[in-house]
């Protein structure tokens, strides 16, 4: 049961941030969309919207900063009520080899994935404890766990936010608050599609399933999560790779 609950999800105009917004809304979650891109994020949230009957909010925040966001979180609290789950969907790439990377790759990398991760969370917190209820999902990486050649930013970022998931997960579990992330392999979005056939040949044949992940396969262990079957499931990583990483 996730029904009369408010979601707020990062990076929700598209990919797999737009799929979760969709699927708890489905479920009866009211959605709070957060992107950089204000217009963008304004139509999918009204395509939400209409298809589910579900109160939907657009927010222009930067997961970066976080003035940025406690001031988002004050505004959906202002509206909702409430935040009950938050989902740390926002992250960017900027891949390059060790000794090309650039500072700038590093540090944005880590200023969205990481330190956006820790921004968010340290922004509704405080509201989830006081009511004594939350669900704190991040989508992390199977990059962060078996690592990724042309992406030590990226997956220094996204074994990061495991560690900062299980030690919050520690801090909260006896104040009514899960932390659980959730880790994707190759999923088919925008930025998969758009690489080389050779280089999606060989992704293929190192999933055991020999398919790249949908969007809706990350909602739906969001959705799980999220839900009251998963209440006493806190500080884990779920694997949604097709058996690419065991």
């Amino acid at each position: 049961m996730t029904e009369n609950r408010v979601a707020l999800i990062t990076g929700a105009s598209r990919g797999i941030g737009y799929a979760i917004a969709n699927a708890l809304a489905k479920d009866g979650v009211d959605i709070a969309g957060i992107d950089i891109n204000l217009s963008e994020l304004q139509s999918a949230m009204k395509v939400i919207g209409d298809s589910t009957g579900r109160r939907t909010l657009a927010i222009q925040a930067d997961v970066g900063e976080f003035a940025s966001m406690e001031n988002a979180a004050a505004e959906v609290i202002k509206v909702f009520d409430k935040i009950s789950i938050l989902v740390n969907n926002a992250g960017i790439t900027r891949d390059n080899l060790l000794l090309r990377m650039k500072d700038s790759e590093w540090d944005d990398v880590m200023r969205i994935n990481l330190t956006g991760t820790f921004n968010c969370t340290r922004a509704v917190i405080k509201g989830m404890v006081k009511n004594r209820y939350g669900r704190i999902i991040s989508i992390a990486s199977i990059v962060g766990l078996m690592g990724n050649s042309g992406q030590a930013n990226y997956a220094a970022s996204k074994a990061g936010i495991i560690g900062f998931t299980k030690s919050i997960a520690r801090e909260y579990a006896n104040r009514g608050v899960t932390a659980n992330a959730i880790a994707p392999g190759f999923i088919e979005t925008d930025m998969t599609k758009k690489l080389p056939e050779d280089v999606t040949k060989a992704l293929l044949s190192q999933i055991p399933m020999g398919k790249l992940g949908m969007p809706e396969d990350v909602a739906d262990a969001v959705r799980f999560l999220a839900s009251d079957e998963a209440k006493y499931i806190t500080g884990q990583v779920i694997h949604v790779n097709g058996g690419m990483y065991m």
